[in-house]
């Protein structure tokens, strides 16, 4: 039992400097790929928020529709901001390159 407690011991302590272990820089070609991952990530959430508003939108307009056909309300509804739709994603790289810069090579 005792010897046990020792190896546990002695395992948990290589495994717990195993993860102070510092790893290399990332190449370029990573640094790149991780860039390009969080833009398009961003570019997810604007097109989630922007389906999202429009569902919203269209909800809100049910409502009070039904509501002045019942008669319940006689107010119009509150004005809120447009929806804002992101557009096509459009990668980095690609928008990096103008129209200039790709005729002088």
């Amino acid at each position: 039992m005792r010897c046990m407690r020792g190896v546990i011991v002695a395992v948990s302590l290589a495994c717990g400097t195993a993860a102070w272990a510092k790893l290399p820089p990332p190449s370029p070609e990573a640094k790149a790929k991780a860039e390009e991952a969080a833009a398009k990530g961003k570019w997810t959430d604007k097109v989630s928020a922007y389906q999202l508003c429009e569902a919203q939108d269209k909800v809100a307009a049910f409502y009070y529709a039904q509501s002045k056909e019942q008669g319940k309300t006689t107010q119009p509804p509150v004005a809120t901001a447009p929806c804002v739709n992101p557009g096509p994603y459009v990668a980095a790289q690609s928008a990096a390159i103008t129209p200039a810069a790709a005729t002088q090579k």
